[in-house]
């Protein structure tokens, strides 16, 4: 008789090749007391990726569960998260993408029994380290709170993308069994996902640190998506319309919050338009001094000296390839 597993592991990869064993092996050393599956989604990969899928998938077949797609599916505007959150099992969902890994073997053990002992909650998710994508250097860490903390609907919109690490998510699928309008027509999948949990329940933070998040991965979406001014500026418009079908979504009950967050967007177009001066001014001053003497140091030198702006930019880039 095959068991249902109480959680199913998402992972999405694209061209994840050099990092995927990484990822898969942090999944098989979950020390858990209940069933899981792996299910693994490989967007038509050009690299190695499919051959590290398929040599895992040969040695647990009855565990690790991929799709492989002939033909990228991003590319045509399909939401490729939907593959596997709409076939996932499990009564949760943690995720983790191709290129990043889990570091505590009792993360899900962790993260599944404060959510079975907590009925409310619909997401857990705890703190991560930000790591350079070969050598492994600990750039930083994602810790919001010091201590465990429950956000709120406010904090989860007003804290944005960055205010928890994707590979630290554990969801409710029961809680988010349907993907709203607004998670659908989204550019990015971390941050309105957040969103949609804290409104069917509560996102409740553990003050551990279990997994580790890659920057500087060739190839990933922050390069492709990011890579010059127009993409980011045109990046800056879609978020600002996702919060704004949020808040027709939510009736408006979290408008104060969710014009928050679309100044926070609208401040770095004037900045990525080189219009400092209405940057500092007005309802975005705040935003200005709160970036630090650093950041607004670095401003100055974009405005007045662009070119070594841009080279300080690339050099900070290179480091992190």
């Amino acid at each position: 008789m095959t068991t249902k597993p109480l959680v199913s592991i998402v992972c999405t990869s694209y061209n994840h090749g050099d990092y995927l064993a990484e990822a898969i092996e942090s999944f098989l050393m979950q020390k858990t007391d209940f069933d899981v599956e792996i299910l693994i989604y490989d967007d038509a990969s050009t690299d190695h990726s499919p051959q590290v899928i398929k040599y895992y998938e040969n040695k647990y077949p009855s565990l690790i569960k991929p799709i492989y797609q002939t033909q990228n599916q991003y590319s045509k505007g399909v939401r490729v998260e939907l593959f596997n959150h709409n076939r996932a099992k499990g009564k949760y969902i943690a995720v983790c993408e191709g290129d990043d890994y889990w570091t505590d073997p009792y993360k899900l053990q962790k993260q599944i029994d404060y959510m079975e002992e907590h009925p409310a909650c619909s997401m857990t998710v705890h703190a991560a380290d930000r790591v350079l994508s070969d050598k492994k250097k600990i750039l930083s860490t994602v810790r919001p709170e010091k201590g465990n903390a429950i956000f709120s609907v406010e904090r989860v919109i007003e804290g944005g993308g960055d205010l928890v690490a994707t590979n630290s998510m554990v969801y409710s699928k029961e809680k988010v069994s349907e993907l709203a309008p607004f998670y659908l027509n989204a550019v990015v999948g971390d941050y309105p996902l957040v969103i949609l949990a804290a409104l069917h329940g509560t996102v409740d933070y553990l003050d551990a640190n279990m997994s580790a998040y890659r920057v500087g991965v060739k190839g990933s979406w922050t390069e492709r998506e990011l890579a010059t001014s127009m993409k980011r500026i045109n990046h800056y418009y879609d978020m600002e319309r996702m919060l704004d079908e949020i808040n027709k979504y939510t009736h408006f009950n979290y408008n104060d919050s969710l014009m928050k967050a679309k100044r926070g967007y609208q401040f770095s177009l004037l900045l990525e338009q080189g219009n400092f001066k209405a940057a500092k001014r007005g309802e975005f001053r705040k935003i200005y001094l709160d970036l630090g003497a650093k950041k607004r140091m670095l401003l100055l030198l974009k405005r007045f000296f662009p070119n070594v702006a841009d080279s300080i930019r690339k050099a900070k880039w290179k480091l992190i390839q």
